[in-house]
């Protein structure tokens, strides 16, 4: 059985092309990428090592490997860092016994009095498998007519990938269900991101469980909205992680004269106020 570790490191070397790391075309392959030879030289380890890590049967590579095996793969470091991460939960730090559980919803109260202070600008309160924790006006009136906030316990990540309005909403849909099911490998904790995998995986299908297994590091561009009410949105998303609290604060500003003006008229007509999901 693979690991998560083992399925990126795979995929990355699948998708590398021999002449771009300057290796010479030594006729077909059995399989597109790299072969697990050249990998292996690069790196430094054995090609039988390297099997092994690939395939799960060594789920405890050292610190030295895996950042070898990141130089090997010519990783940017936004995919550095999910290698580290992906060692990390693939070694065991997290409990292999642990049942799948949702994560708590609760939101500090000094976080959410610094969500009031950015009123009446568009925040949230989220944690990175999509639950909405808390938000202001101005983000309820951004996301009114959406969808994404009638549920009980609002969940971007449900939202986009089993409400078929989401497919309107959000101009670039395949742009954010790459992020949602990117940010579930750095969820709360593994057992929280698997309740949520287990609960989507019958109900999207394909299109999200070939995202959450391919391990492509998402862009994060402006967050384009076709608003209800007939204006496009863009969005600029600075997000700020929350210590200890596995929660982050994102705040949307808008990338444009036309996007800022549209929120304005949005927040006139909305009666909208700071809420907290528990």
């Amino acid at each position: 059985m693979g690991t998560p570790l083992g399925d990126f490191i795979r995929v990355k070397r699948d998708s590398i092309q021999p002449e771009s790391l300057g290796l010479p075309d030594r006729g077909r392959r059995r399989a597109p990428g790299l072969r697990r030879s050249d990998l292996a030289a690069r790196a430094g380890i054995s090609v039988e090592y390297l099997t092994r890590i690939e395939q799960g049967r060594d789920r405890n590579p050292s610190v030295a490997v895996v950042n070898a095996l990141a130089d090997a793969l010519s990783l940017d470091p936004s995919e550095r860092s999910h290698l580290r991460y992906l060692s990390k939960i693939t070694g065991g730090e997290c409990s292999a016994h642990a049942r799948p559980t949702p994560p708590p919803r609760d939101v500090r109260p000094s976080v959410l009095q610094t969500l009031r202070l950015l009123e009446p600008g568009i925040a949230l309160v989220t944690n990175r498998l999509g639950d909405v924790l808390a938000y202001t006006g101005a983000y309820e009136a951004v996301m009114r007519g959406s969808g994404l906030l009638d549920a009980d316990a609002p969940n971007l990540t449900r939202y986009a990938f089993t409400d078929p309005r989401a497919r309107t909403f959000f101009a670039d849909w395949d742009g954010v269900a790459d992020e949602q099911a990117f940010d579930l490998w750095l969820g709360p904790a593994v057992e929280n991101s698997e309740w949520l995998s287990a609960e989507l995986a019958p109900l999207a299908g394909p299109d999200f469980t070939r995202r959450l297994n391919r391990h492509v590091v998402p862009q994060r561009g402006a967050l384009r909205l076709n608003h209800p009410s007939g204006s496009e949105l863009r969005l600029l998303r600075e997000t700020f992680e929350l210590s200890g609290e596995a929660q982050q604060l994102v705040v949307h500003l808008p990338a444009d004269e036309g996007t800022a003006q549209a929120v304005d008229q949005l927040c006139r007509h909305s009666h909208g106020q700071l809420r907290a999901i528990s």
